[in-house]
């Protein structure tokens, strides 16, 4: 699918952007009660992502085998023959080959095969959105665009997030950080509370598990901070960047910018098996989550340095 390009003269509300999932009465992106609109497409290449089908911008093809029944009608609709059916282990997907056409959803009836990503308009996202609003008012909460990286999708989530300002919503931005600081510039006065994701300091670390160095994003979360309220968001992963010395790193750089706390967000193994389902290599096999215990000595670490810490949001 073709996407508009920026600055395309499109009518209001009817410019187009790749969903995957949103997901109302959330609770654990930001304050209140709120829903979480995810965009596809993202810049980084996270080892151990728990939304691998974030990642590409257009809509994919998911695996669900529980579902599958072997009826063979998936092979007979792709056009490339990227499918195949054997005894011992059913149906197969040869992924380079695998073009993303879709037509195999089409085919099956069974639901054992999925297009992860849908296309919206702006319109439609914010009706689906607003249609909790009470619940928002009555508790604090709003809405929050992540992704992927919503920066991905520029326009899109320019013009949502003017909208839901106008609506008088809530408004938060889940970002890596990995933009202009031109984008930032024009987005963050729509902006509530940034959501600001550290992943690693170290920028060898940082390049060799996401694909990007972490030089433009420390200076944009150097940025962001000074402009609108903002939590550090830290993927929180056993070995890698959990360390007594990696939180005390990242305690001092947070009171440095002046953000409001930090958000641990221990590590999960859903990413896994999504890998698997659209047939992605896990580059993370041996993360794991650090121990409750290990994570309460990391929010002392934050505390002692003056840093509110919490787990989870």
């Amino acid at each position: 699918m073709a996407m508009p390009a920026r600055g395309e003269k499109i009518k209001r509300g009817e410019r187009k952007g790749i969903v995957f999932n949103i997901q109302r009465f959330s609770v654990h992106d930001g304050p209140g009660i709120r829903t979480t609109v995810f965009l596809k497409g993202c810049p980084l290449n996270c080892a151990w992502c728990a939304n691998p089908e974030s990642q590409e911008l257009l809509p994919q093809l998911m695996l669900r085998d529980i579902k599958c029944v072997a009826c063979g009608r998936c092979a007979q609709a792709c056009p490339r023959q990227a499918i195949s059916l054997t005894k011992e282990q059913g149906r197969v997907v040869n992924w380079q080959a695998c073009d993303q056409c879709l037509m195999c959803v089409d085919a099956c009836m069974y639901e054992a095969l999925g297009a992860i990503g849908k296309s919206m308009d702006v319109a439609e996202i914010v009706r689906e959105v607003e249609k909790d609003r009470i619940f928002y008012l009555n508790s604090g909460g709003g809405v929050t665009l992540s992704g992927g990286e919503p920066l991905a999708q520029y326009d899109v989530t320019l013009e949502l997030l003017q909208t839901f300002k106008a609506d008088g919503l809530h408004t938060a931005l889940d970002t890596c950080g990995y933009a202009s600081e031109e984008m930032f510039e024009e987005i963050l006065p729509y902006v509530d509370l940034v959501l600001f994701d550290i992943k690693q300091l170290d920028a060898e670390q940082h390049q060799k598990y996401t694909g990007v160095d972490n030089e433009r994003i420390l200076r944009i979360a150097r940025f962001a901070s000074r402009k609108a309220r903002t939590w550090l968001r830290i993927p929180l992963i056993g070995g890698f960047n959990d360390s007594l010395e990696d939180m005390k790193k990242v305690a001092q750089m947070a009171k440095e910018l002046g953000v409001e706390k930090i958000s641990l967000l221990p590590y999960h193994e859903g990413g896994q098996s999504k890998s698997i389902q659209i047939g992605k290599i896990y580059r993370m096999p041996w993360a794991q989550p650090p121990t409750e215990e290990h994570i309460q000595r990391l929010k002392e670490i934050a505390s002692e340095i003056g840093v509110t810490t919490t787990v989870g949001n």
